[in-house]
């Protein structure tokens, strides 16, 4: 009967570990950007996968540099995903909500990062400079002589 209650308390931590490794992850982050491509994929667990665009400066001449961070979202997640589409077709920039998972699992997607939640920020606007003080100059007259 002993050995029963041990071999029970093994295969509950083995599944337990199991568990913790399938549903569980290790980080959670936020990423921004612009979406470029969401497609649903796989053979038998269909999932939707994403590129997200993140664009900045180079530190050392000025140049625009561009990165790219896949994705992955779960079809049952439908909230996102219709934001996602939304922000593809109007061109906003989105904030992705994310958790790294251990491994990459077939159910799980393409990628080991899993979009929870998207916040469409909306389109990025052109700084324009501020009405200057300065009365615009007015033509002077060079016919009158002094």
């Amino acid at each position: 009967m002993r050995k029963w209650v041990i071999f029970a308390v093994f295969l509950a931590i083995v599944f337990g570990i199991l568990y913790y490794i399938t549903f569980g992850y290790y980080s959670e982050g936020k990423r921004g950007g612009y979406v470029t491509r969401l497609s649903n994929r796989g053979y038998l667990f269909k999932t939707y996968e994403g590129e997200l665009r993140m664009g900045g400066l180079f530190e050392g001449d000025g140049t625009m540099n561009s990165s790219q961070w896949v994705f992955s979202v779960s079809g049952k997640n439908k909230d996102a995903i219709s934001k996602l589409e939304e922000a593809i077709k109007n061109g906003h920039r989105v904030s992705l909500t994310y958790e790294e998972k251990f491994f990459k699992l077939p159910w799980n997607g393409d990628t080991k990062f899993f979009v929870t939640d998207v916040e469409v920020l909306g389109p990025t606007k052109a700084v324009t400079p501020p009405a200057s003080s300065v009365p615009a100059p007015t033509e002077i007259d060079t016919t009158k002589t002094l």
